[in-house]
């Protein structure tokens, strides 16, 4: 018979836990974070997870400073383009779909996928989980996403949790990039955290990877230990794959999309988080039969850790940016 994927916790108490600070070197991230700031984007920014996008109504977002709207034609694809009305500016992010196009509420005009002069549609990409847009600034545009790993669409459960932080993007990232601290700051989740490997500040991109071993909790008794690796597919993602235990090749992607300045003139970034799960044992089908419920669960978990996370990173900004 299989075993099940619970162990029984033999956790110590959290002030007894072994100090992770003298192996996470502020060395050791930074290097690994120049490193993922200088990967290539393509110019593609997450705009929200693709469930956010439903047929018959606009989604809109500022990326990058831009207003932007993304909406879906009558066959489901996903288009984006600018989110003011080229007439009077109105805005578009509640503006109604009819037969595929956008509908202003002002004075009626209706903007598709061809455009119109004065406003013209942006590239977009749905890759099933996310949504994408991409702004072409400097930098070589690609015709997709850079995408890191994930399970079969047919075998996983993917979620989407977005939190909003006063950070950029790079602190977003250097928190990912310090694995070191998951037992510590989140203890309700994590325990029994090792760092295996961290890659070297002048390793080559083949071995650029965090390998951590770490048991989930799952209540006060319980957990399930994995080993995962953390790697960067491009300047502002970073993924946590799960690569032996249980869920082997499930993921969770942490994107961070710029937004704009906030009304106190500092920085606001999306941090909008894709978990997909999978699982080869056969009761995994019975969990995907119930995904529609279980989808809000897992949103609000990732949610509840980066209620932490995300103050980590506007502390790091906040001392980056002192005088």
């Amino acid at each position: 018979m299989e075993a099940g994927p619970l162990r029984r916790l033999r956790r110590p108490a959290w002030a007894a836990q072994r100090p992770t600070w003298v192996d996470a070197k502020p060395g050791i991230i930074r290097a690994a974070l120049r490193r993922a700031l200088e990967r290539p984007t393509g110019g593609w920014y997450v705009i929200a997870g693709s469930r956010e996008v439903r047929p018959g109504r606009a989604f809109g977002r500022i990326v990058a400073g831009r207003e932007l709207v993304a909406w879906r034609d009558e066959a489901g694809t996903l288009h984006a383009g600018p989110g003011a009305c080229p007439h009077l500016g109105a805005a578009l992010c509640d503006a109604p779909v009819h037969r595929g196009r956008l509908v202003c509420r002002w004075h009626g005009l209706a903007l598709g996928p061809d455009g119109r002069p004065g406003w013209r549609p942006l590239p977009a990409y749905d890759d099933g989980v996310l949504a994408w847009v991409r702004l072409d600034e400097g930098g070589l545009p690609t015709d997709t996403p850079v995408l890191g790993p994930r399970p079969p669409g047919d075998r996983s459960i993917p979620a989407v949790a977005t939190v909003i932080g006063r950070c950029e993007p790079e602190d977003v990232v250097a928190n990912r990039l310090d694995p070191w601290h998951g037992a510590w700051f989140h203890p309700y989740s994590f325990t029994a955290l090792r760092v295996l490997s961290a890659p070297p500040p002048d390793c080559p991109a083949t071995e650029d990877r965090f390998l951590v071993e770490v048991t989930f909790t799952v209540g006060r008794h319980l957990g399930v230990p994995v080993h995962a690796e953390f790697t960067c597919p491009d300047a502002r993602t970073v993924t946590m794959r799960i690569v032996d235990g249980e869920g082997t090749g499930s993921v969770v992607e942490t994107h961070a999309t710029p937004l704009r300045p906030g009304p106190d003139g500092l920085p606001r970034t999306a941090v909008i988080e894709a978990v997909v799960a999978h699982s080869d044992r056969p009761g995994f089908g019975h969990a995907q039969r119930v995904a529609a419920a279980l989808r809000p669960l897992m949103g609000a978990a990732a949610r509840r850790l980066w209620r932490d996370d995300i103050a980590y990173a506007e502390r790091r900004y906040e001392l980056r940016s002192r005088p």
